[in-house]
């Protein structure tokens, strides 16, 4: 199985699941500093104050990269180390590490792509009401426009967002992330201000002189329980309708808006009967629908839903009444999630048929299972596995017709794993975090050797 000639092959991190240094250079606080501190939100009691201490280490990082082939690395920036309260005046030392990131990653010949923001909302703009207000997606477009004029004329790939559902409903939602607030109306009014947010800084972005604009959400196939196994199962009336919405929901949400310039039915009745729709204003589809070059596809595992009838919305779900969510019949990764590898190109194939303006990017794929140095070597033949069934339908999309770019590994190094703390590594090179020795696993190798040969 080879891959055309110019795919893009790399790795993706994110900023604060492995920099630490979080007091370092004039960096302020984020909502994931405020939430991880507080105690009973993450397991163990674990903060991303060190981290895998990139922040120091970032060289020798780059240097494991080089020899891993990789051709890409996206990395995010935190917002709070550029303005520490999330507007104002630039912080010099903030963005001098991320020069100094991108100036060794072209000497070692890896494109850097750039992902504005990943969840690191600064705390001053939380306290004022974070991605509830309004004001917010102006201040993140004031801060894009900062990273793009010192960053800008050597990166061409640019993220804004990542994976905004999260962001609203997880945070939002059911308050199982940052800002660990539990509103479904905050969650549909945060969603929105994200989209606008996106909107505005893409803008920003173009007009700077950005050739390659990306927004990255986390979607998923939605399929009734049959369908896991078997792609031509027909479910029932009611279980296709469940299914509807929740796509709808998941990814039309999102890509309707930045594509389209629309939301859907589903998602204006969703918001209505959570708060109102009083916060979509005039003008901001136009707003938000900013022209994009890519669509960067997070994919861990299929969504599985079948009818419920008079079961009640799911609190990260407004919109979700009468539906149950599923288990699928599928082997798991220490995260509980289901491995379905040809749910990957089952999405890939619908997002490129649903959005055919835009080409797509895997930006995140991969797997946390339970990891042991032996020797010197870390043996993670399911890690393996499971990459290689991905690869093999990633693949199989590009023969199907879709437009994909590139995949981008998820991650790096083990790291952060948000309120699952430091017990879930998702990483293809271990991290001792009491050493901070880096040992790549045996996937990172494998991988190594997929980039040297383009293909499987």
């Amino acid at each position: 199985m080879i891959f055309p000639e110019d795919f893009v092959w790399g790795a993706a991190t994110a900023s604060y699941q492995i920099e630490g240094a979080v007091k370092e250079d004039g960096r302020g606080q984020s909502i994931w500093d405020t939430f991880s501190h507080t105690p009973g939100n993450v397991a163990d009691g674990d903060t991303g104050d060190v981290a895998c201490d990139h922040y120091h280490r970032f060289r020798d990082d780059i240097g494991l990269m080089r020899e891993l082939r990789l051709g890409a690395y996206r990395f995010s920036v935190a917002w709070p180390r550029i303005q520490s309260d999330g507007e104002g005046s630039v912080n010099p030392r903030g963005l001098a590490f991320y020069d100094k990131l991108v100036d060794e990653l072209l000497a070692a010949e890896i494109s850097p792509y750039v992902t504005l923001y990943h969840w690191d909302l600064p705390q001053a703009l939380e306290d004022r009401g974070g991605w509830t207000n309004r004001d917010t997606a102006y201040r993140f477009a004031d801060y894009a426009e900062a990273v793009h004029a010192k960053l800008g004329d050597r990166v061409s790939d640019w993220a804004t967002l990542n994976e905004p559902w999260v962001a609203a409903f997880l945070g939002y939602g059911n308050g199982v992330h940052a800002p660990g607030r539990r509103r479904p109306a905050d969650a549909m009014r945060s969603a929105h201000h994200l989209l606008l947010g996106h909107g505005l800084a893409a803008r920003r972005l173009r007009e700077a002189g950005a050739r390659s604009i990306m927004l990255v959400v986390n979607s998923s196939p939605v399929l009734t329980p049959a369908q896991v196994n078997d792609p031509s199962a027909v479910p029932s009336e009611a279980d296709a309708a469940s299914a509807h919405r929740i796509h709808t929901l998941l990814t039309r949400q999102f890509l309707d808006p930045a594509v389209y310039g629309t939301y859907p039915e589903e998602v204006l009745d969703a918001a209505a009967r959570n708060g109102g729709t009083d916060h979509i204003q005039d003008g901001d589809l136009e707003l938000i629908n900013a022209p994009i070059d890519l669509v960067g596809v997070n994919y861990y595992n299929p969504c599985v839903v079948e009818s419920g009838p008079g079961l009640p919305a799911d609190a990260a779900w407004p919109g979700s009444e009468n539906v149950r969510f599923a288990t699928a019949d599928a082997p798991t990764t220490a995260m509980g999630w289901p491995i379905v590898p040809d749910g990957l190109s089952r999405l890939l194939v619908r997002l490129s048929q649903d959005y055919p303006q835009v080409g797509l990017m895997v930006t995140e794929n991969g797997a946390a299972f339970d990891d042991v140095v032996q020797d010197g070597r870390v043996h993670d033949d399911e890690r393996v596995a499971y990459l290689d069934g991905h690869l093999r339908e990633v693949h199989r999309a590009i023969e199907a017709g879709a437009d994909l770019r590139g995949y981008l590994v998820w991650s790096l190094l083990d790291n952060f794993e948000w309120a699952e703390g430091y017990r879930r590594r998702f990483g293809i090179v271990h991290v001792d975090y009491a050493t901070q020795e880096r040992v790549p696993k045996d996937s990172a190798l494998w991988y190594r050797d997929v980039i040297g040969r383009n293909g499987l």
